[in-house]
């Protein structure tokens, strides 16, 4: 089995768009690693077979009946979680806490406690074409990182499971903890771009990023045609530095029609180029 990411450096790009046409094309097992803001189950209209909770964090809480009411965790809390109702009780606003543990190894009462905590959930899904991992992460939570790498371990288990080919991974956008988590373990990623000065720059950069995972890097522009300069200069900038560039996608207006009416697999020029560059994929691969 080889595992795929399919990454852009920066957002916008047409990146989940071209992780939903490679799973219609091979079927198999895709996994939407963009826990912040997943948009992959817009296009592949799964049937959620089941969920659970994801718990990574944990929230301070103070037990009433042993405070006694000194302040000290008033005093100490960085984050101004500790507040004080109309009662002049201590109490622990969840959404400011941050779970450092600070209040509760400083507290002298032994009055607080901390409980574990829902950070996102993680579903088990099924689409037309084949399985769907995938998750979304509580508005305001940590620790994306870990709930990526708990989506990617149950998509490599089921792709084993069902001795699939290819397992996909829809990545999170930019070069952060997400996309480093989403990186970890595949055998390559296909760096979807667009033709702009911030595109080329942000390539660049997730190139070494793949380069420093040891991964062999793919790069397609999408959208080239909007600006034909900056997307020669991206595929002179491949071919200077040994990077595969597997073609260019050309701007078409019917895709975001297509996406309005969730009509899916695409057609059109665009959709046609997304499977030639998904096959110069596979050939190497």
């Amino acid at each position: 089995m080889k595992q795929v990411a399919v990454i852009s450096g920066k957002g916008g790009t047409g990146k989940t768009t071209f992780s939903a046409t490679i799973h219609a094309i091979e079927g198999g097992v895709v996994a939407d690693c963009d826990v912040d803001a997943p948009n992959l189950h817009i296009l592949l209209k799964p049937q959620i077979l089941s969920s659970e909770e994801f718990v990574a964090t944990k929230k301070a809480r103070i037990l009433q009946d042993e405070c006694s009411g000194c302040g000290l965790c008033y005093e100490l809390c960085r984050f101004g979680a500790i507040e004080i109702d109309s009662g002049g009780r201590y109490f622990v606003d969840e959404k400011k806490c941050e779970g450092c543990a600070f209040c509760f190894n400083a507290c002298p009462e032994k009055a607080i406690v901390m409980d574990d905590t829902k950070t996102g959930d993680i579903y088990f899904s099924k689409t037309e074409w084949g399985y769907f991992i995938h998750a979304r992460l509580k508005p305001g939570e940590e620790n994306t990182g870990r709930l990526v790498t708990e989506v990617k371990n149950r998509a490599k288990k089921i792709a084993e499971e069902n001795a699939t080919e290819y397992l996909i991974v829809d990545a999170a956008p930019g070069v952060g903890c997400p996309v480093m988590a989403s990186l970890t373990g595949v055998d390559a990623a296909i760096i979807v771009t667009e033709p702009t000065a911030s595109g080329l720059n942000d390539m660049m950069r997730v190139i070494d990023l793949c380069e420093h995972f040891k991964i062999k890097p793919f790069v397609v522009v999408n959208k080239y045609d909007l600006n034909i300069d900056v997307a020669s200069e991206i595929e002179n900038s491949c071919a200077a530095n040994g990077i595969d560039f597997v073609g260019r996608i050309p701007f078409d207006d019917s895709i975001p029609e297509q996406m309005a009416n969730l009509s899916f697999p695409f057609t059109g020029k665009a959709a046609d180029k997304m499977v030639e560059c998904w096959k110069k994929v596979k050939e190497v691969l």
